[in-house]
């Protein structure tokens, strides 16, 4: 076998270290390159998120208190919610509230009828459409009491016109009053949810 001469030796040493500083290179130096490249660009994503989190955390007295007094407020608006439970029964419990602020305003109730009810976002509304005849002051006053029902009450339509020609200060008023009733998911949901079970008024 062949001796290699001293140049033959030094091309090779000069060859093979080549190689190892090119596969160092590639496979381990380019690697932690790469790596701290894309740790350098998630930082500032990082940063604006754990700000946000921060944010978020030294909000939460606050965000506690608003959800408390809005859980309040449901607690108080839903005790103006017909009792139900289901949609003939708080329809029948919406004409007799109706009847009675209407009776109060001395209006004279010539028809009524219940419409069918349809669910609003977890609330049943529940309608009932009359006609009544009164004179201008009667009809405001009824619409006024209506208002200002215990219930939650909304009148949906409103029209009025003369009830005779011959008496031009009766209106006759045809409106569709609406109550509402928690649906059935709400009032499960809310059943679960309050300690002890639902209690009825």
């Amino acid at each position: 076998m062949p001796t290699l001469s001293p140049r033959e030796r030094v091309v090779i040493g000069v060859g093979a270290a080549a190689a190892l500083f090119v596969g160092g290179y590639l496979f381990l130096v380019e690697p932690i390159l790469t790596r701290s490249r894309a740790a350098e660009a998630t930082v500032p994503v990082r940063e604006a998120t754990l700000e946000r989190r921060r944010l978020l955390i030294a909000q939460q007295p606050r965000l506690v208190e608003e959800l408390a007094a809005v859980n309040a407020r449901l607690e108080v608006e839903s005790g103006r919610l017909l009792r139900g439970p289901t949609a003939p029964l708080a329809a029948s419990e919406l004409q007799k509230i109706v009847k009675e602020s209407l009776a109060a305003a001395n209006v004279e109730v010539r028809s009524e009828r219940v419409l069918a009810a349809s669910d609003q976002q977890g609330l049943l509304e529940v309608p009932i459409e009359l006609t009544i005849v009164a004179g201008v002051r009667d009809t405001v006053a009824a619409l006024v009491r209506l208002e200002r029902a215990d219930r939650l009450l909304t009148v949906k339509s409103l029209r009025i016109r003369v009830a005779a020609t011959g008496q031009p200060r009766d209106l006759l008023t045809t409106l569709t009053v609406s109550g509402y009733l928690l649906s059935s998911g709400e009032r499960a949901a809310k059943a679960d949810g309050a300690p002890g079970g639902p209690q009825d008024d």
